[in-house]
């Protein structure tokens, strides 16, 4: 496998992940605003909804906000506060962006680190949330995505090493 062909087999697979992941995120954002739909329709003609809606619903907006903070760290669209980058130029912004990065990938593997352990702990408690679906099942995103979140982050820090190692000004 040569080199070209290589780098077209990562394009083409990051394609695929990415369109996956924009999949999942819609369609869990549908269905969220359908069960929300659907339970006030059921209320105000029926008189009652589906007992277990709006735990759905709370569930649903946790793994809809995990994903998207997945997909915003695509390429390091992350909420932050880098008030250093207005004011520097050249390689020292580089290098404060390769600071963020590595530290973000590091706060978020430890959060992944203990959300797992969290996760671990309601397993084996073993109680449920809605309709028999065990609570440790609804917080399993949390540790997946911190933990892709980290991913990301690590390599967009080493990808920003790499242009400090780089950088000619």
């Amino acid at each position: 496998m040569n080199k070209q062909s290589r780098r077209s087999f990562l394009e083409r697979s990051k394609t695929i992940i990415y369109r996956v992941e924009d999949s999942i995120l819609v369609g869990l954002l549908l269905f969220m605003i359908f069960m929300a739909v659907l339970q006030i329709f059921l209320r105000n003609f029926f008189g009652s909804g589906i007992v277990w809606s709006e735990v759905l619903v709370r569930v649903l907006v946790l793994w809809v906000g995990l994903i998207g903070a997945m997909v915003a760290s695509r390429q390091g669209n992350h909420i932050n506060i880098d008030i250093m980058n207005r004011y520097l130029s050249g390689r020292a912004k580089v290098v404060v962006r390769f600071v963020v990065e590595l530290f973000t990938a590091f706060i978020c593997l430890i959060v992944a680190y203990y959300s797992l352990q969290f996760v671990q702990s309601e397993f084996a408690y073993g109680g449920e949330s809605f309709a028999k679906v065990p609570i440790w099942l609804c917080e399993s995103i949390i540790p997946f995505a911190f933990m892709v979140i980290s991913l990301r982050y690590f390599l967009l820090s080493f990808i920003n090493f790499k242009n400090i190692i780089e950088f000619r000004t």
